[in-house]
């Protein structure tokens, strides 16, 4: 699964080796699955694994909205969590692969976190004015969102994550 987080977020997880439950996180779902048959019928496991991480770094911008410590980069944590602790979010207006996850989340079960760089600063800081503006379909807020979803993540392996928030 993929939990959108922020800085801060990953620094309570390194700190103190767990993140409370629940959380909502996003995940290959039979809902994800099902808009990308009809949209790219060819799309493999591991595309539909980077979509569900693209939903969770938009994800990741409402939450820096709301978390004024947070460096204006998105973060997303990628960890491994028991299927049955998993539920499908049942809501029409809930972005495709969400999911709640009851669990706390380990940094044992944690395969890799993705942040953005530093150069992606001023363009998140631009997308976390404006991101519930384009959810309600601003084209004008659109372009600023897109503009930080240009930047791709920087892929973290667990044992990198700690120097990684240190060093922000």
């Amino acid at each position: 699964m993929y939990l959108p987080a922020t800085t801060s977020v990953l620094r309570t997880l390194v700190d103190d080796g767990r993140l409370a439950g629940p959380h909502t996180a996003f995940a290959v779902t039979p809902g994800l699955r099902e808009f990308y048959a009809v949209s790219d019928a060819g799309a493999d496991v591991e595309e539909l694994e980077y979509a569900a991480l693209l939903t969770a770094a938009r994800a990741s911008l409402r939450l820096i909205d709301v978390d004024p410590t947070a460096a204006r980069r998105r973060v997303v944590v990628a960890a491994d969590v028991p299927d049955s602790a998993v539920s499908d979010v049942e809501n029409p207006d809930a972005d495709r692969g969400a999911v709640r996850v009851t669990a706390d989340l380990a940094l044992r079960d944690v395969a890799s976190a993705h942040i953005d760089g530093a150069d992606a600063e001023d363009d998140v800081r631009a997308a976390v004015g404006v991101v519930l503006e384009a959810d309600l379909g601003s084209e004008e807020a659109q372009f600023a969102v897109d503009q930080a979803e240009g930047h791709e993540l920087a892929w973290y392996a667990t044992q990198e994550i700690g120097a990684v928030v240190e060093l922000m």
